[in-house]
């Protein structure tokens, strides 16, 4: 599986390097400007003038941190009509164009499109290079060994995408079984994450994530919801909003 990757700045960057390190997945990686006007009135003649490496279009899966809601589409667009089958776009619907003109995309090209506010949200969803890459990266998923009442050992089955779950997984061995679930979701967050802070939602919620994935690795029954901004929304074929 060929992964493609759109990187601005330091955003995408942890991603690239979990992929390499965690994943036997192909990946190839393009740049866009840090600095972004706040306005790009002509997307299309902005992006050719970026100059993109087309093998980033070759990809099964697209992943794109470019928060622009000009730019996002309109590199969603260019995907699809060279035949990329999903994309995913990681930030929110705010930096990533509107649902009606990403419903247009989808059902034009025939791409499938899910923007999530932070990317250990992602499960299977019913569409190959979707599912392929949330089988190993997404949703955090643990298994568990105890010994005396204490973490003896974690194992990592499904990580998040920025590398997180892997810090939290070593930082936890030794705690007590009763502070570990806590301790995981403390440790994501100290990573340090990147998800937006001091609102309902972001690195908030990846803590929860995390410490939910302990919860059910040491067989406790959890019934985490997601807060509404968290929530997946999937658009074009096999979507379902979340």
């Amino acid at each position: 599986m060929l992964v493609g990757v759109v990187k601005r700045g330091k955003y995408g960057e942890r991603l690239l390097e979990t992929i390499r390190k965690h994943t036997d997945f192909q990946v190839v990686s393009v740049d866009v400007p840090q600095v972004l006007p706040g306005f790009i009135e002509d997307p299309e003649q902005f992006v050719k003038e970026l100059n993109l490496d087309p093998a980033i279009f070759k990809a099964d899966l697209l992943i794109l941190y470019t928060f622009h809601p000009d730019l996002t589409p309109q590199i969603v667009r260019m995907a699809g009509e060279r035949g990329v089958k999903a994309a995913i776009i990681p930030g929110g619907i705010g930096r990533a164009g509107s649902i009606c003109e990403l419903e247009t995309i989808a059902e034009m090209y025939g791409i499938h499109i899910e923007v999530d506010e932070i990317c250990c949200t992602l499960e299977e969803c019913g569409v190959p290079a979707v599912d392929e890459f949330a089988r190993k990266l997404g949703r955090p998923e643990l298994e568990v060994e105890t010994k005396d009442g204490r973490i003896a050992s974690v194992k990592v089955l499904r990580g998040s995408p920025c590398g997180a779950t892997w810090h939290s997984a070593e930082g936890v061995v030794g705690k007590s079984v009763e502070d570990a679930p806590s301790m995981t979701g403390l440790f994501c967050q100290q990573y340090p994450c990147r998800a937006v802070r001091g609102t309902p939602g972001g690195i908030h919620t990846s803590g929860d994530l995390h410490k939910d994935a302990m919860e059910r690795a040491l067989g406790k029954v959890t019934k985490l919801v997601l807060p509404e901004q968290s929530r997946p929304i999937k658009i074009g074929a096999g979507a379902k909003d979340e």
